[in-house]
């Protein structure tokens, strides 16, 4: 049976994707945290959850124990939970909301599961965005944004740091049977940046939504990536637009060094080591 974990799977892509791999012969995990929604999405699918806040790096070290007792294997770890937020917002773990919700979770989520997911020969889909390549510009002085916070180019960091992590997974451990992608699921209307003075709330909260795709448009994609196989319908270590191509990022992406020095910077701050 192949297991696929979900984070971000409340409502928005992360929910429309979980409905799309809900069938027989799957066993799925949804993480998100909001309890009511989480569980309403659950339930009617049928698959397991947890609720868990990656402003709390707690919960998500929790969220791993739980994985690990649980799953003899985990074939997909999609890596979906995200967003856009005002700031700068220090977390009780002492980084900057947007970094650690968008980057730092997942990452140490992954680092958690990593020998379970090598053990399964996994994959791992990183949810980025477009924002990347418009807004990110990744200063290794400021990594959280503290002295320079805006909300579009701390997302745009975000989103960056996915692709970099993908990037990162797949020099790494592509050799020993892990598979990693990041893509852009479009511009999806959702709950997206709704406590923000960001101008991406005005398109998803007034009646410019009507020219964005659905949630169930971009969970489409969203699983394509959890479903397909690396190799034959994507290639690991890829970023792809919302067209299903390999698309064009940000110029920082394509340097080796500053892969390799976010991944060695983001364990550091983390305080783990793989």
């Amino acid at each position: 049976m192949k297991t696929i974990v979900i984070t971000g799977a409340s409502d928005g892509i992360g929910a429309a994707a979980s409905e799309l791999l809900s069938h027989d012969g799957t066993r799925l995990i949804l993480v998100g945290r909001n309890p009511v929604k989480t569980k309403t999405v659950a339930e009617r699918i049928g698959a397991e959850y947890h609720v868990v806040d990656f402003e709390r790096l707690d919960e998500v070290r929790d969220l791993a124990t739980a994985l690990l007792d649980t799953c003899e294997r985990i074939d997909v770890l999609a890596n979906n939970a995200g967003g856009l937020f005002s700031g700068p917002t220090r977390t009780q773990d002492g980084f900057e909301k947007t970094f650690q919700v968008n980057h730092l979770a997942p990452y140490l989520l992954t680092n958690l599961l990593i020998e379970r997911l090598l053990h399964s020969r996994a994959t791992v889909v990183n949810t980025s965005s477009v924002g990347a390549r418009l807004y990110g510009r990744i200063d290794f002085d400021d990594l959280n944004s503290w002295q320079t916070y805006d909300a579009n180019r701390a997302y745009g960091n975000g989103k960056l740091a996915n692709i970099l992590f993908t990037k990162g997974l797949h020099e790494r451990f592509h050799a020993l049977g892990l598979s990693s992608v990041a893509f852009h699921p479009g511009g999806v209307a959702t709950n997206f940046a709704s406590d923000t003075t960001s101008y991406f709330r005005w398109f998803n909260h007034t009646f410019l939504k009507r020219l964005l795709a659905t949630p169930e448009q971009g969970g489409a994609i969203l699983a394509h990536f959890a479903a397909g196989a690396p190799g034959v319908a994507w290639i690991s270590g890829e970023y792809y637009n919302n067209r299903r191509r390999i698309g064009r990022t940000n110029r920082q992406a394509y340097d080796p060094e500053i892969t390799r020095r976010h991944w060695e910077l983001s364990a550091q701050m983390l305080g783990i080591r793989w």
